[in-house]
């Protein structure tokens, strides 16, 4: 966390920009009291909080902004990857803290997810803001709304997909339809299509979405189509395809979650049975995996790095088992160090204690895990069979094989890989998020002297908030955090309320 000064009427905080990098990322100012005033996003964080305290800005902005200005006793940055990474951030800011200097953002409204029930015989898609329909699958959050809505209709149109809302759509659902017409539907319900080759257009539709190879075979067909276009100097229809492209990039970004629902599908035993037995003989397992740990990592630009350890059984997530580690060692920089830490500690500990080790062990990366791997394995002697699923193509790296093995996307072991990695993935991701938003809670209590970061847990699990803790005397915060003195609680109290309310215009800090 960075901080800023404080300031007079005629000067705004200090702002060093050398401790602010030119990359995308969220920006939360806050008051002296510690509270959250302000939640921004910037796609070079650098130049937009310069903004805010050069004295020209301060001098000529409207009054509501410079009262903002006036406010701010600190700041903190969180850069991120993309620019939509930022706004996914941003609007999960302003949602927890309601922000005063905030306008937008602050209601119920969240971004479009993209939905899809498998279990229709002609699926469909549908945009929804909330996840609520355990039997779907969703893609999202977007940030950019116009760019999804612009490429499922292209998938749809492309792919001959039905949008029709019904459910089992039938000849009376066509008699006022024309979507075969104008948007060359291939027209299910008059049974034009088999349910078996429609599936096969959805599963292309669906991969597209994954990112995966037919994402990338759709851009370079974009790509030529543009190109022959403005060819023939038609330059308007190279536009178009020139922009679609753009929009299949944008929802591309790594922004883009997958709630990976394959999870809560796989309830049948004869299709976890299937998987495990498919992993067994494409990768000649000596036993059946039916015990199997996967590993991801998470961080923000190599900070609150976290790694994840989901583990299935039968087929099927055993929550109970799950772990979540903090990385310790302060020489890990990279996701390779974090994962020979994570698994080393993992698997030290088992041998140390005993405890039954799984029958297949699965990361998340490629060729720099599986060497990670591969000395952790060999400093602590194991044997457990293990390998790497790389998520561009999805090819399962092994230490034993130079060439990646490359299973047919319909292969149920491939499909069972890929619901333990996003297990994975969203177990690691929810422990990073977790760890920004205690830091922000509980960054306003560093400052305390005698106040260590077990006590600011205490505060904050037992009062709330620091708002909450201003509402009370010495006596009553004494009384309501245990093992806490009554000097120690106005030593805190005193420090919150020294600069508590934020200055009124026309009057010095």
């Amino acid at each position: 966390m960075s901080d800023a000064s404080s300031a007079t009427p005629s000067s705004p905080p200090v702002f060093r920009s050398q401790d602010v990098p030119r990359t995308p990322g969220v920006y939360v100012f806050r008051s002296q009291a510690g509270e959250v005033i302000y939640v921004g996003k910037a796609r070079n964080l650098r130049n937009r909080m310069r903004s805010y305290f050069m004295p020209s800005t301060y001098m000529k902005e409207e009054p509501r902004r410079r009262a903002l200005i006036h406010s701010i006793a600190s700041y903190q940055i969180f850069p991120v990857a993309t620019e939509a990474e930022a706004l996914l951030l941003e609007a999960q800011f302003i949602k927890q803290y309601s922000p005063r200097y905030n306008v937008d953002l602050r209601d119920d409204k969240r971004y479009l997810l993209v939905a899809m029930n498998p279990a229709e015989t002609f699926p469909h898609f549908t945009f929804e803001r909330v996840r609520r329909d355990g039997n779907c699958l969703y893609f999202g959050p977007f940030p950019h709304s116009h760019a999804l809505r612009e490429t499922i209709r292209y998938l749809e149109k492309r792919l001959g997909l039905r949008s029709c809302p019904c459910p089992e759509p039938g000849p009376e659902n066509h008699r006022h339809c024309l979507q075969d017409v104008i948007r060359q539907c291939t027209a299910p319900c008059l049974g034009a299509i088999s349910p078996q080759d429609y599936a096969l257009r959805v599963e292309k539709a669906l991969a597209v979405l994954r990112g995966e190879e037919p994402a990338r075979e759709l851009l370079q067909e974009l790509e030529q189509k543009m190109k022959e276009a403005a060819g023939k100097r038609a330059y308007e229809e190279a536009a178009q395809w020139r922009d679609m492209a753009g929009h299949l990039r944008t929802i591309l970004e790594p922004t883009r979650r997958f709630l990976n629902q394959t999870i809560a599908r796989r309830t049948n035993p004869q299709e976890n049975s299937a998987g495990m037995e498919a992993l067994r003989e494409a990768l000649d397992l000596p036993v059946l995996p039916r015990h199997m740990e996967c590993f991801d990592m998470s961080n923000i630009s190599g900070t609150l790095a976290v790694g994840s350890m989901v583990l299935f059984r039968d087929g099927r997530p055993s929550t109970g088992e799950y772990r979540r580690y903090r990385i310790r060692s302060p020489q890990a920089t990279d996701d390779t160090s974090f994962m020979e830490e994570v698994l080393t500690r993992r698997y030290g500990r088992l041998l140390r204690e005993g405890l039954p080790l799984p029958d297949l062990v699965v990361l998340d990366g490629g060729v720099p895990q599986v060497h990670t791997g591969m000395r952790v394995w060999q400093a602590l002697g194991l044997q457990i069979p293990f390998l790497g699923l790389a998520k561009q193509f999805e090819l399962v790296i092994l230490p034993d094989r130079e060439a990646p093995l490359a299973l047919p996307r319909e292969n149920p072991g491939l499909r069972l890989l890929q619901a333990i990695r996003d297990e994975a993935h969203r177990w690691a991701n929810g422990y990073n998020r977790q760890l920004r938003v205690a830091r922000i809670k509980d960054s306003v209590l560093e400052e305390i002297p005698g106040v260590g970061p077990k006590r600011r847990m205490e505060l904050l699990q037992t009062c709330g908030s620091v708002k909450r803790i201003l509402q009370m005397t010495p006596a009553q915060l004494a009384r309501k955090v245990p093992g806490l003195g009554d000097k120690l609680a106005k030593t805190i109290l005193e420090t919150l309320q020294q600069h508590a309310t934020p200055p009124r215009p026309g009057t010095s800090r």
